[in-house]
């Protein structure tokens, strides 16, 4: 990697099918750093992230993501790659059948932990990074969209990401609940992983100054400013 950087995206083209969503994007994302994505609907910011965690390929130019070659990345690169990277949605895509300690057992096993001992201790420290450690027999449903959202940030974190990247993770919460996932997520990006997230929301943008990337006509513009 470059220094510090995370992510480095130099001259890259970003395709969906035949259509290209972005020109010429360089970007550069540093170890620790909390950022904003912006941009309106259709602006390019969901390509951007499947640009980085691997869901799309890049055309023209040069990208490294969590010591990974975007230009060389295959298929069967992918899964390592995302163990770099923890990913947070709006919707909360959580197993709605099992406890919250199932849920983060699930993605370990998934991930390749075998240690029974091991996996237990790291859902514990996890859930207590988010404030949710006595949470951990609840089921989703017993839970609020805040404390389900803490959950998925929970899960992005077992694998010690790199980056997290967060696509809209306050979209279906009020505005206090807002507050305090984005608190959260600003406190995780002090102590080392980068988060890039995007949002619609500019009072948190106004709360919470941070760096600013913005889509915009086919173009990524670093250190964007809001009116």
């Amino acid at each position: 990697m470059i220094g510090n950087a995370v992510i480095k995206l130099q001259n890259v083209d970003v395709y969906q099918q035949k259509h290209l969503v972005l020109s010429n994007v360089n970007l550069q994302v540093n170890k620790g750093e909390f950022i904003f994505l912006i941009g309106q609907t259709g602006s390019g910011k969901s390509s951007l992230l499947k640009i980085i965690y691997g869901d799309l390929h890049i055309g023209a130019g040069e990208g490294q993501v969590a010591g990974f070659d975007l230009k060389k990345l295959s298929d069967h690169d992918v899964p390592y790659l995302r163990r770099k990277l923890g990913i947070v949605f709006q919707d909360f895509q959580l197993l709605t059948d099992r406890t919250i300690e199932q849920n983060l057992h699930f993605v370990m096993k998934a991930t390749g932990w075998k240690d029974k001992n091991l996996i237990n201790e790291r859902v514990r420290d996890v859930l207590e990074k988010v404030g949710l450690r006595s949470k951990l027999k609840k089921m989703p449903h017993e839970m609020s969209g805040g404390e389900q959202q803490r959950v998925v940030i929970a899960r992005a974190l077992l694998n010690d990401p790199e980056i997290i990247l967060a696509d809209e993770p306050t979209g279906n919460l009020d505005p206090d609940t807002s507050e305090e996932i984005v608190l959260l997520l600003r406190e995780i990006s002090s102590s080392g992983t980068a988060v890039l997230m995007a949002t619609h929301d500019y009072h948190i943008i106004r709360t919470f100054p941070s760096r600013i990337i913005k889509c915009e006509n086919g173009q990524v513009h670093e250190d964007a400013k809001i009116s």
